[in-house]
């Protein structure tokens, strides 16, 4: 399955949230909806930006997995893990 890292700006109001204050937003009520699994994310310490890793079977099913969830996609870019355990 394509693995996806999503970019997202989140409002201001979100900006000095600690870190449980946050987690909600980035862990999608929508999860593994038509095969869209979260793997991980990663915030910027002013939790304005997030970068979040996502298995799914297309953009088109992010999109709307991150609408059932209200939150914000500014960038999907497809993403090869590159691993030195791996032969």
């Amino acid at each position: 399955m394509p693995r996806y890292l999503i970019e997202r700006t989140f409002f201001p109001e979100t900006a000095g949230q600690t870190d449980p204050g946050l987690k909600p937003q980035i862990w999608p009520v929508g999860n593994d909806f038509d095969g869209v699994i979260w793997v991980t994310s990663y915030v910027t310490p002013d939790h304005r930006r997030s970068f979040c890793i996502y298995d799914a079977p297309s953009p088109s099913l992010l999109r709307l997995a991150a609408q059932r969830s209200g939150l914000p996609i500014d960038r999907i870019t497809e993403i090869v893990v590159l691993d030195p355990r791996d032969d």
